[in-house]
């Protein structure tokens, strides 16, 4: 229709990608198993640079001069790695696949025939890590005051005083569900097209990742945009645990009294 061209001259950037990946994998983007399958696979790739770098700790002085914290040790072993695999591999087929492809099927995503516009998606993407962002501080604050919480459901992540990437999503099988649940909720509320949602989840199981990775590294993103609190804010809540609650911005914690900005100091 001349409604859809004229569209389309509005999105000539990321038209034809959606047309290319909708054309080609319309069955994959409606499957209801498709939000857990992305989220478990982009975690692991995502977490394969932190794996290199914990490698590469035990021969390079330089790699371990980046390692946050005296007393943090050195880094995990490959077994301790395959360990937390299993483990966050085992609680995705058994909770978080079927319950999230009930929660996809009750949704009933639509595939609009339009890409977003360039504008429209950085917009939908900052909307919703910010809507992720306080939803999960409101929770994970819940989780820590709330002792019958803390004890049943988010204690198991805190056995990482010290955390690597891949524990990220070393927790519980309901708080590894709600997760995921918050954040496909983020992207529903928002009302964002499929680009922006997919954006969305791989910038946030990123910044994820990059929060327990036990790493402060140069070119980490908390230090080009100090909005963020990046590793050391959340390696100090796994040290303390009753500050810096969000997951990816500080302005709730700092609303909150909850924030402790202090920079735990690396060691070589």
């Amino acid at each position: 229709s001349h409604a859809v061209h004229t569209l389309q001259a509005q999105a000539p950037v990321l038209q034809g990608l959606w047309e290319y990946v909708k054309s080609g994998q319309e069955d994959v983007l409606r499957s209801p198993y498709l939000p857990a399958s992305f989220a478990f696979l982009a975690h692991v790739l995502l977490c394969a640079p932190f794996l290199t770098l914990d490698a590469l700790g035990s021969v390079c002085l330089r790699v371990r001069s980046w390692r946050m914290t005296a007393g943090s040790g050195p880094p995990p072993s490959l077994s301790r790695w395959l360990e937390c695999f299993c483990r966050v591999l085992y609680k995705y087929v058994t909770v978080v696949l079927p319950v999230t492809a009930l929660f996809n099927t009750l949704i009933n995503l639509k595939l609009p025939d339009v890409a977003p516009s360039c504008w429209q998606l950085c917009v939908e993407v900052v909307a919703c890590l910010l809507l992720f962002d306080m939803l999960f501080f409101m929770w994970h604050y819940v989780m820590h005051r709330v002792s019958w919480l803390y004890r049943n459901i988010h204690q198991m992540h805190h056995q990482h005083h010290t955390p690597f990437a891949l524990a990220a999503q070393d927790c519980s099988s309901a708080e590894l569900l709600s997760l995921l649940l918050l954040s496909l909720s983020s992207a529903w509320m928002v009302g964002c097209h499929p680009l922006s949602e997919a954006l969305f989840h791989l910038i946030n199981t990123w910044l994820a990742v990059e929060d327990h990775c036990g790493y402060d590294l140069p070119w980490a993103l908390h230090r080009l945009l100090p909005c963020l609190g990046g590793a050391p804010h959340h390696h100090a809540h796994h040290s303390l645990q009753t500050i810096n609650y969000a997951p990816l911005f500080t302005h709730w914690d700092q609303l909150f009294g909850t924030l402790h900005a202090h920079v735990l100091k690396r060691h070589v």
